[in-house]
């Protein structure tokens, strides 16, 4: 069974990601600006899969396989304490504990192997909240978003869900199709590692 036509009309890619409400404050009016995929109606996030599934194959199976995937990630708390940058064109957020997110990405590419992150186009998936993409003020607007952000770290998150959403490249057009729930904080999840309880 497929999503009825109107969850997916008109989108032409979907992602699943984290939404990372807190950090909006912090980064909400920059990347209104500097980020394309605000413009869009993407949340702060850190990506988990992109590209995903097409939006006209995305069936209740496709999203109980990626709820079941995201579930074998127990949920837990992250900080976002510190800028950092791909070259001079990409500004973002690091999140700590990374490893938590890295789990979340290996756990729905192996259920979906046909779908490796960002196309199979980097050798190391780097978690990361994007402030600012290649904006049209380029490395200087970069910079000044960096000065204005740093101020207003750390940002403090708890991850219990991930998104399924899908759209296109235009305004307001991405939607949330499905919440995938993480799994049960178990004793071993609260005590192992930064960012732990």
């Amino acid at each position: 069974m497929s999503l009825p036509a109107a969850e997916v009309r008109g989108a032409t890619e979907s992602a699943i990601l984290v939404p990372v409400s807190e950090a909006e404050p912090a980064v909400g009016r920059l990347r209104a600006v500097l980020d394309q995929s605000a413009a869009r109606g993407v949340p702060a996030h850190v990506t988990v899969l992109y590209p995903f599934v097409p939006p006209a194959s995305i069936t209740a199976a496709v999203i109980d396989a990626a709820a079941a995937a995201v579930a074998t990630v127990p949920a837990f708390d992250c900080t976002f304490g510190v800028t950092a940058w791909f070259g001079e064109d990409v500004l973002w957020l690091s999140p700590d504990p990374a490893e938590r997110f890295r789990a979340l990405t290996d756990a729905v590419h192996s259920a979906f192997p046909a779908y490796p992150p960002f196309r199979g186009e980097f050798v190391e998936v780097i978690p990361h909240l994007t402030v600012g993409a290649r904006p049209p003020g380029g490395v200087g607007a970069l910079r000044a978003a960096e000065a204005e952000v740093l101020p207003m770290l750390p940002v403090r998150s708890h991850v219990s869900h991930a998104w399924l959403m899908a759209g296109s490249t235009s305004p307001d057009s991405w939607k949330l199709l499905a919440r995938l729930p993480l799994g049960a904080v178990t004793e071993t999840a609260r005590t192992d590692g930064p960012g732990a309880y």
